[in-house]
């Protein structure tokens, strides 16, 4: 097997000539694998980032759901477009690099990489650093579903050689998800090399309690929403915003919630709350914490690192009281921290939820839907729930606005976002 890009390169030449129904074939048998290893691929999850088995087992099922989705709905996505002098063609670029993070490790591989395959595009796939296990198993994976191993590869070099192989002219295009600084650099090189780019950054969610919401529900999706991966996501619920009718009555439904998550061992079944991928993104997340309890806010619960069988734990931890100025309304807050303002009515709510840099997903929790939609439409942000939790879903484009990037996953628009829309004029 040559190096990995030359493999990727190579690939791509008889990928592009396989036909819809042969490269479905192909996601199909990957969707067969991975609920055929799903256990052992949680395993890989709780070992090398800390992710509960349970929900490794969940995350694997999602990339296999996604793998028959574009299996299924791929080609009607990509067919011509006929029109009345011309013919819309969707062809392959070519490999594409695939930049991906640790806290969804097959997740973010296979939500990209089930449409780019389906297309044509081959991938070279560098992930972190930390879940070098996962990336290999990925690459197994796609092996073993279409009988060749050089349809999607991987790197192992450091960030700092990423820049080469996005000047290498056999790349056609990146993808990347992961902080918003990081994704600054991997633009500004895309954009150097004249390299299409997909990013997927960094997020500071806001979910909306209105006077009108029914408040059991609110809390408990509020809770699942804020704690899932241990708050290692850039989708999670960070900031929520309570009208004052309901704010008491509120914070303590939600802080009986968030207390039912208790941190254990990630190997168990029944852990909820599993480690931190890291001790440095603790000791962040607990220095905003501090410093936001220095500038006013009020903690209810949590607030102190826990170390369990040598791993760096943060427990659930509801900070009320918070306003604009302090770190956790701020900045993203990587991690199990939960943040609650005060507004006014439903103007102040909207006008809080787009103060921030970000702009990835929000929640609206209000008994009339019209009005969820009405407030929906004001919130500056890719995705928005109404009375529940934001999600990426197969069938669904995904991405932000401002600092959480540009360009988006799934659905038709991201099956397209790796194509050449040729005109054909007749």
């Amino acid at each position: 097997m040559p190096e990995p890009l030359a493999a990727v390169a190579a690939g791509f030449v008889e990928l592009r000539e396989l036909s819809f129904s042969q490269r479905a074939s192909g996601l199909m048998r990957a969707a067969n694998l991975l609920e055929a290893g799903q256990d052992e691929f949680a395993l890989w999850m709780a070992r090398e980032m800390g992710k509960p088995v349970t929900q490794g087992v969940a995350e694997v099922a999602k990339c296999a759901a996604a793998c028959r989705h574009y299996a299924e709905h791929g080609e009607e996505m990509l067919a011509p477009v006929e029109l009345e002098e011309a013919a819309l063609l969707h062809q392959p670029l070519g490999p594409v690099l695939a930049i991906m993070p640790w806290n969804f490790p097959f997740w973010q591989v296979f939500r990209f990489a089930a449409p780019a395959l389906m297309a044509g595009n081959t991938i070279l796939l560098k992930h972190a650093s930390n879940v070098s296990g996962c990336a290999q198993a990925i690459v197994t994976v796609i092996s073993k579903a279409f009988g060749r191993g050089d349809f999607l590869q991987a790197v192992f070099i450091p960030g700092k050689e990423v820049e080469s192989l996005i000047a290498d002219p056999r790349i056609r295009a990146l993808t990347f998800t992961g902080s918003t600084e990081v994704g600054r650099e991997v633009a500004a090189a895309a954009g150097r090399h004249l390299k299409k780019s997909v990013l997927e950054l960094g997020g500071s969610d806001p979910y909306l309690v209105l006077e009108d919401a029914d408040l059991d529900h609110a809390a408990k999706t509020c809770a699942a929403a804020r704690m899932v991966n241990a708050g290692q996501s850039c989708i999670a619920a960070k900031r929520f915003l309570v009208v004052d009718a309901v704010y008491d009555a509120f914070v303590e439904r939600f802080r009986s919630e968030l207390s039912a998550f208790e941190a254990g061992d990630p190997f168990e079944a029944a852990t909820k709350l599993g480690p931190m991928a890291k001790a440095s993104l603790r000791d962040e997340l607990h220095a905003q914490v501090t410093d936001s309890v220095k500038a006013g806010a009020r903690l209810l619960l949590g607030g102190e690192p826990l170390e369990l069988r040598g791993k760096s734990y943060y427990p659930a931890t509801l900070l009320v009281d918070v306003v604009p100025g302090m770190r956790v309304f701020d900045e993203e807050t990587f991690g199990p921290v939960a943040a609650v303002t005060r507004v006014k009515n439903e103007a102040e709510a909207i006008e809080l939820a787009n103060q921030t840099p970000f702009g990835l997903g929000a929640a609206v929790f209000s008994a009339d839907e019209k009005r969820g939609r009405r407030v929906a439409e004001h919130l500056d942000t890719g995705t928005v729930a109404i009375n529940g939790q934001v999600v990426s879903d197969p069938r669904f484009p995904f991405g932000g606005v401002k600092d959480s990037g540009w360009g988006r996953e799934l659905g038709e628009h991201g099956i397209r976002e790796f194509v050449n829309v040729k005109t054909v004029r007749v």
